[in-house]
Formats: structure tokens, C-alpha cells, sequence
């Protein structure tokens, strides 16, 4: 499993070795995984890491500030920070699972459960280990232990002022990037139509 779960590309190299070795009687430990989405308050953090590109001493450096808007973060995320639900993106049977299905578009929405402002979209997964004598596994999210995957944090070019009830709706598509497939490609569409401003807008994320 690498950072995002998808992240360098192990999971489909494992199911080219299944297949090219033809296992029929192994198992693939663990068997079930599913990657979810949530949306943080992160002014602090965006203020250090992005915005301090505007004005570095003095000086605009902020060409490496749309650069770095395309990286994202992996770190662990306060789980005070959450301001939304969480959506469930993607479950994966990694057992029955074939070349590609790594490779997907979910749809999302999550709903704000207090009024705050929202800096970035952060990504977690749950694994299960399904086949074991007694049924086993954990999260990587916010509100439990931290791992060595920590969270993924992706920064919104907006910053959104959210009222609780009110929704952000979207899309997010994931694939192994042409050049290096063990990079990851992730494209992020969103609207916020709000009481307090509204945005939409599409941003593109490369895990390297």
C-alpha cells in the first residue's frame, strides 16, 4: 500500500504477479480496501507551505506557488480540522481485482457539519484483512491512530466560507500517470454554491 493507497503503483504490481505466475491459491493480505474524501480547515498550514511563495522575503516566487498547489500533501491531519462529512470514493475487492481497476471517477459530496472555511480536500483509506481466522484491519483517517500513511491533503486554489448543511459537489479521477506509472494523476472537479460565496472550478494533483 503506498501513500493514497494507490500511490507508487504496488497494488497493480502485485496483480501482475498473481496473474503472470497464474496463483490460484494465494491470498493478497489485505483483500479489501476503500479510499475516502473529507474536507479540512487548514488557513495556518496553506499560510506556511502555499501562500509564503507571494512574498519570500521580498521577493514574487510565486511561479513555484502553482507548483506546489499541485503537490499533495502527505501528513497528519488534525482531526479537529475536519469540517464535512466524509464520502465514500472507492471500494476495492483487491482479490478479484483486474489491471486498470486502479484507474477511476468517483463522484463526491460532503455536507458541512459546522460553519467554517474549508482550505483543502484530505484523502484516507481503510483496509480489511478479510481471509484471516478472525476479521482484522484499520484506518489511515484523521480520527484514528496515526499510521505510516498519515492523510492526503490536496489545497483548493479557493478558499470556500461553508455554513453547516451546505454541500460541496464534485469528481475526482485517479490514474497512473503515462510517463511513471508508479506516479499518480488526480483530477479534482468542484462547485460550492453557498450563502457566503460560491466557486467552481477543476484542479489537477500529481503524486511524485
Amino acid at each position: 500500500m503506498g501513500y493514497f493507497l494507490l500511490f507508487e503503483n504496488m497494488l497493480d504490481t502485485v496483480l501482475y504477479a498473481r496473474d503472470k505466475w497464474l496463483v490460484e491459491d494465494g491470498l493478497v493480505l489485505p483483500d479489501k480496501a476503500s479510499l475516502y474524501l473529507t474536507a479540512i480547515e487548514d488557513a495556518e498550514y496553506k499560510q506556511d507551505k502555499i501562500e509564503f511563495w507571494d512574498n519570500v522575503y521580498g521577493f514574487d516566487m510565486s511561479c513555484i506557488k502553482k507548483q506546489a498547489m499541485t503537490e499533495p500533501l502527505v501528513d497528519t491531519v488534525d482531526q479537529n480540522q475536519i469540517v464535512t462529512s466524509s464520502e465514500l470514493l472507492k471500494t476495492m475487492d483487491i482479490s478479484k481485482m483486474a489491471h486498470g481497476d486502479a484507474s477511476f471517477t468517483a463522484p463526491f459530496k460532503l455536507v458541512a457539519q459546522r460553519n467554517d472555511y474549508i482550505h483543502a480536500l484530505v484523502a484516507y483509506f481503510d483496509v480489511s484483512f478479510t481471509k484471516c481466522h478472525k476479521l482484522m484491519g484499520f484506518s489511515t483517517g484523521p480520527r484514528s491512530r496515526a499510521t505510516h500513511w498519515k492523510q492526503t491533503v490536496m489545497y483548493l486554489e479557493d478558499v470556500l466560507t461553508i455554513c453547516e448543511g451546505e454541500q460541496i459537489v464534485g469528481t475526482m479521477t485517479v490514474a497512473q500517470n503515462k510517463k511513471n506509472p508508479r506516479d499518480v494523476d488526480i483530477l479534482l472537479k468542484y462547485s460550492f454554491n453557498g450563502q457566503r460565496c460560491s466557486a467552481s472550478r477543476t484542479q489537477c494533483y500529481k503524486m511524485r
